[in-house]
């Protein structure tokens, strides 16, 4: 499994409970391994994926589907 790093930047600040109910949809997403906000960061969302089972786009309409406004952030 080849692992990709994917940084989004949430425009919304998120209560705690609001990042992990995030964090638990993106979870459900196939290929996802581990995506986590930063507490040092809150609006950035790290998500670890296998870019053969998912993309970068599905991820970020994930985000927004969830009613968060968000972009891609290069890494």
């Amino acid at each position: 499994m080849h692992l990709a790093d994917l940084l989004i930047h949430v425009n919304e600040t998120l209560r705690a409970s609001d990042q992990a109910s995030l964090e638990e949809e993106l979870r459900k997403v196939e290929g996802v391994v581990a995506p986590r906000f930063s507490s040092e960061t809150p609006h950035l969302l790290l998500v670890a994926y296998d870019p053969e089972e998912t993309d970068s786009h599905n991820l970020l309409s994930r985000v927004k589907d969830s009613g968060y406004h968000a972009q891609l952030i290069g890494m």
